[in-house]
């Protein structure tokens, strides 16, 4: 079971969490507890982050389990909450996931918004939630471990992004599983000098490097990914 965070908005989270997704085998899910930027429909809000998780799972769930917290606007989730009188909190985010569901699949993630330290009012943060899931799923199983995939922005910068948020990451308790390489910017500099620089620096697997791809479709990214 994993949480997939990135360096930074725009890092290409979805991408590669839908590529994960689509190259596991057996009983797979993936969710987005929370989105902004949803388009309404007439069914209700759609995000098109937490559509493209649906459509690589195949355990027949519903888009409201999938997503369960959604926002028209594309800004920060907690002032999206503020501006319809919602509060979010990190236990009310994990009461809206089925631990139970995440713990029949055979592969199963959960896609976090913007970074690691995304807001939810009140001096909480979705990092909170991701510490007490793990939590509880200790202690339904021992040894049941949550562990974090980075996502890394290949861009200008990335290097402390990453690795900042790789101390993140540690000093919550968590345990890097993965990591993968992104570009983002189809014109960085010295990308193979930087992505070896990470490869000595970052914990965790190295799941891939997915190059800059005008048009990028989960097929084509993930054959960039182990």
């Amino acid at each position: 079971m994993y949480f997939v965070t990135g360096t930074d908005t725009d890092s290409g989270k979805t991408l590669v969490s839908a590529s994960l997704l689509f190259k596991a085998a057996g009983k797979k899910c993936g969710f987005k507890p929370i989105a902004s930027g949803c388009d309404e429909t007439h069914e209700g809000l759609r995000n098109s982050d937490a559509l493209a998780l649906m459509a690589q799972s195949n355990m027949g769930l519903n888009y409201e389990k999938i997503n369960p917290i959604t926002f028209k606007p594309a800004i920060a989730p907690h002032i999206a909450a503020q501006q319809v009188g919602m509060q979010l909190s990190a236990q009310q985010t994990l009461a809206l996931l089925d631990i139970d569901l995440l713990q029949r699949a055979d592969f199963a993630l959960i896609e976090g918004a913007g970074g690691w330290r995304l807001p939810l009012g009140n001096g909480e943060y979705l990092s909170d939630t991701v510490q007490l899931l793990n939590k509880q799923l200790n202690k339904l199983q021992p040894q049941q471990e949550l562990q974090v995939i980075i996502v890394v922005g290949m861009k200008l910068g990335c290097l402390n992004h990453a690795l900042l948020t790789v101390e993140a990451v540690q000093a919550d308790g968590l345990t890097i599983g993965g990591w993968v390489a992104n570009q983002v910017d189809a014109n960085m500099s010295e990308v193979e000098a930087n992505l070896s620089s990470l490869k000595a620096l970052m914990p965790g697997k190295f799941l891939g490097y997915v190059p800059f791809l005008p048009q990028p479709s989960v097929q084509n990214a993930a054959q960039y990914l182990s």
